[in-house]
């Protein structure tokens, strides 16, 4: 029996640790009307479910829950393969990365944050976006991308920018002020959109291009080797 590599078990493991906490101590804190660590708002005058609607609603959080999500079955498992997997796998990196660059980026200026908040912040936008790609690069697994499994990993994120323009139109909030229509219009959200969608599209044909390139993960191993004529081609 093949014994299965330590390093990737213990990062992974890791992040489950990161994310994991992150998520109970923010759900304590929503509960007890807190700041919210991806506003940077405090929550007591909103009721209750809508705090936690409010919260699953961030793409931070969504891309965090998927990280945990392909972290804690590769923490068990180095060498997980899986048609559903690849795309869990993808939409977790896809989701993670767009995070901490839109965070670093356009959002953390307009966020000021101290105690819990700046903790579970740096977790959420910080910590899990890099840990995660870094743990990636070393580790993989892979190969695993293949065309199929870049579309397939795309309908997530088309599907919560329609979410969350429904959701807005009926309750008038939004998650982040750049998607806000009441304040910067549909052009402008929709240019917003448009801009984060496109490097969703590059990202994912980058991390395909490194997953032919990249030795293959874990051990060596060429078990889950993209079928010729699958690969995906940048």
């Amino acid at each position: 029996m093949r014994r299965r590599p330590v390093a990737p078990r213990v990062l992974n493991g890791l992040l489950v640790a990161v994310i994991g906490t992150c998520f109970v101590v923010q759900i304590a804190v929503i509960l007890a009307g807190g700041v919210d660590a991806n506003s940077g708002q405090a929550t007591e005058t909103v009721a209750t479910g809508e705090r936690f609607r409010r919260m699953f609603s961030y793409f931070t959080i969504q891309s965090n829950v998927l990280l945990l999500a392909s972290s804690a079955t590769l923490a068990l498992r180095p060498d997980r393969d899986g048609p559903v997997w690849r795309v869990l796998r993808l939409d977790a990196m896809l989701g993670i990365v767009i995070t901490g660059l839109v965070f670093a980026l356009v959002l953390s200026p307009d966020v000021e944050l101290s105690g819990l908040g700046l903790w579970l912040t740096i977790g959420f936008h910080y910590a899990a976006p890099w840990i995660a790609l870094a743990g990636w690069m070393m580790f993989g697994p892979r190969p695993r991308i293949t065309a199929t499994t870049v579309v397939r990993a795309l309908e997530w994120p088309v599907a919560w920018v329609v979410y969350t323009f429904v959701q807005g139109e009926i309750t008038g909030w939004y998650p982040y002020p750049f998607l806000d229509v009441d304040v910067v219009g549909y052009p402008a959200a929709l240019r917003s959109v448009g801009v984060v969608l496109a490097l969703g599209v590059l990202l994912a044909l980058l991390l395909a291009y490194l997953d032919r390139r990249l030795p293959a993960r874990p051990g060596g191993s060429d078990q889950g080797r993209v079928p010729r004529g699958q690969e995906v081609r940048p």
